[in-house]
C-alpha cells in the first residue's frame, strides 16, 4: 500500500480538513464574541495574562442558539483545556498541545495509507481543533469558550464544583472538531485487522 506521506490524495484531505476546521473554530468565536454579549467583547492579551481573575465579558444572558434548552451561547474565557479542565496551566496546555499535534502527525506518516481516508479525515480536525486553541492561547491569552448543551436542566446531585447542570461546561467548535477527530481515529484502529488473526496456526 502506498504510505501516507507519498500521496498527494492523503495530503489534501488531511490539509484541507484541517484549514476547514481552523477557519471555522476561528470565525465563530470571532462572531460569538462579537455579537453574543450586548456589546462586543474587546481581548487584551496582556491583561488577560497579567490578571487570571480579569475578564472582559459583560453580564449577558444566554442566546438560544437550539431551542427546547438544548443549547444556548454563552460567552466565558477558559484558561484550561477541554471543557475548562485544568485551569490555569496556560504553559503547559501549549506545550501539551504541541506535543499532541506532533503525534497526529507521526500516525499520519507511519501509521496510515493512500486509502486510510477515515484517519486522515480524524487526524485533520484533531489538527484544526487544537490548532484553533492553540491559537487562542498563544495570541488571545485564553481559549474563547461559547457554546453551552442544556442549559437551565438540572440534576438531583452536584457535579464536582458544584454544578448540578446536565452539562456544566461551556466550550468552543475546536473542542467539537476534537472529539470528533478522536472518535474517527477510534474507528479506523477498531476496524484494522487483527495481526495475529492473519497468522497460520500450527498443527500440534
Amino acid at each position: 500500500m502506498t504510505p501516507a506521506l507519498q500521496s498527494p490524495r492523503a495530503w489534501c484531505i488531511l490539509l484541507a480538513v484541517m484549514a476547514i476546521g481552523f477557519s471555522i473554530d476561528i470565525a465563530t468565536k470571532m462572531y460569538a464574541f462579537e455579537h453574543v454579549a450586548p456589546t462586543p467583547v474587546v481581548l487584551e492579551r496582556d491583561q488577560l495574562l497579567s490578571n487570571t481573575a480579569w475578564s472582559p465579558i459583560p453580564p449577558h444572558n444566554g442566546v438560544v442558539a437550539i431551542p427546547g434548552r438544548l443549547l444556548n451561547f454563552r460567552l466565558v474565557l477558559n484558561d484550561g483545556a477541554v471543557f475548562g479542565i485544568g485551569s490555569q496551566k496556560r504553559g503547559f496546555f501549549i506545550v501539551f498541545t504541541i506535543v499532541a499535534l506532533l503525534i497526529a502527525g507521526w500516525i499520519f506518516a507511519k501509521n496510515t495509507t493512500k486509502s486510510s481516508t477515515i484517519a486522515h479525515i480524524g487526524l485533520g480536525l484533531v489538527l484544526g481543533g487544537g490548532l484553533g486553541n492553540l491559537y487562542d492561547r498563544i495570541f488571545i491569552g485564553r481559549v474563547r469558550d461559547f457554546m453551552h448543551m442544556f442549559p437551565d436542566r438540572h440534576l438531583p446531585f452536584s457535579w464536582p464544583g458544584g454544578s448540578n447542570e446536565w452539562f456544566p461546561w461551556i466550550f468552543n467548535v475546536g473542542d467539537v472538531l476534537l472529539l470528533t477527530g478522536m472518535g474517527l481515529l477510534m474507528i479506523y484502529y477498531w476496524r484494522q485487522p487483527n495481526p495475529t488473526s492473519d497468522q497460520p496456526q500450527k498443527a500440534e
